[in-house]
Order: C-alpha cells, then structure tokens, then sequence
C-alpha cells in the first residue's frame, strides 16, 4: 500500500517514513502544503497522514479541498496537544481521523490500519486468487487453512499483483506501488521478490500461479498448477 506523508518537519517526516516503510508500507513524503496537494491529486494513495501547520498550504485547507474535488482517500490528520479545537476542525474539513502531537508510532500505525479495514482502499477487504487469499489490513496471507508468512516487501509485491490479478504488470508498475517515488535503484529488485513469493506461495502447494511475461514483468492467475 502507497501512502503520502505531509509534514514539514524534516525529521519526524524522516522518522515516519522509515518505520511506515518497515512495516511493508511505500511512502511519499511531501514537506509543502501545495506540494502534498498536488501530489494526492496525481496519486492512487491508500491513505494520506496530514500535518495542520504546513508552508504554502495548511492541512485543513489541502483536506478540503481533496474532498471538494470528491477524492475520498483516508486522512489521518496530525493536530496540536491538547488542540480540541484542531480535532474538531480537522473532522469538519473532511478528515477521517486525527492523532494529537506528540503521538506513539505504534498508536500511528494502529490508526492507519483502523482506516485501511473502514474501506480506506475502497476495495474488497480479502483478495482471494483460486485458494490463495491476500488480508491488506492485517498484513496476512495464505492457501487455504495454510497462512504463509512473508516479509512486508514480500507482502507488499504480493499485494500490488494480487490487485490486478489476471492482468501484466510491468516492473515498473510494482516498484511505483511498492517503493517510494524517490527509488532509483535496479527494477531487477522485483525478480528477487517475486523469486521468494514463488518459493513460499506457490512451491510448497504445487502451485505456479506468478506467470513471467519476458520484457515486461508478471502475471498472477488462479489456475497456476
């Protein structure tokens, strides 16, 4: 799941960045209110965490304005302590939920994944390919009464090609959904990550279900045998 961070300072958007990005998660990070505007308007985010006090544009006024364009991606607003007033202008401009400064990382994740599991993705809660099934919000897979754990690159690259089972999706489409949009290494990566899917999903149950399109990338089907 791709997910935007605006927040202007540097290092707690540094430090939200690195464990959101831990726990499997691809993260933008935008430090401007009119730079994290235009980024939410270009970009299919799962979820959006929103400081109030930004340069260019505050988060109430990015908030509303997404929800005036009818983007309804999940906001998690970041507010004052104590800042009553900030929660409750938060909810009024659109927010779906919003985490008073300073915050427990742990408390952070927990709310973003209480978004995700309301429907933030507006999808079907569990994706199932044949007798696989993917869970997003609790960050679970498996075949059948089999659960299969993976790492959270595993999961993610899993995830991204679950989404749009039965069709070819490019390296390139996995490595936007997957890592961050300042990635600038090897596509190559995906192979190594589809390579350990395949040893843990597919080869233990008979299975061949990622397909290799030659000079494109892969293809999840339901069939694989």
């Amino acid at each position: 799941m791709r997910l935007l961070v605006v927040e202007d300072e540097e290092g707690l958007a540094i430090a939200l960045k690195r464990g959101l990005e831990a726990a499997g998660y691809a993260v933008d990070v935008a430090h401007d209110g009119l730079v994290g505007l235009h980024m939410a308007r270009q970009n299919p985010y799962q979820a959006i965490v929103l400081d109030i006090m930004l340069p260019g544009l505050n988060g109430y006024r990015v908030c509303a304005r997404l929800r005036a364009e009818d983007i309804e991606t999940p906001i998690l607003m970041l507010t004052a302590k104590n800042g009553e007033y900030d929660e409750a202008e938060a909810l009024d401009t659109g927010a779906d939920d919003f985490l008073a400064k300073p915050f427990s990382y742990v408390v952070l994740e927990a709310r973003l994944r209480a978004l995700l599991r309301r429907g933030g993705a507006r999808t079907r809660t569990v994706l199932r390919i044949g007798d696989l099934w993917i869970d997003p919000a609790n960050r679970s897979s498996g075949r059948g009464d089999v659960q299969i754990r993976l790492t959270a690159k595993e999961f993610a690259v899993l995830e991204c090609l679950a989404r749009r089972a039965g069709e070819v999706v490019p390296k390139i489409d996995i490595v936007d959904q997957v890592w961050s949009a300042d990635f600038e290494g090897d596509l190559n990566i995906v192979e190594v990550y589809v390579s350990a899917l395949r040893r843990k999903i597919d080869t233990p149950f008979g299975r061949a279900s990622i397909e290799t399109v030659r000079g494109i990338g892969y293809r999840m089907t339901g069939h694989g045998a």
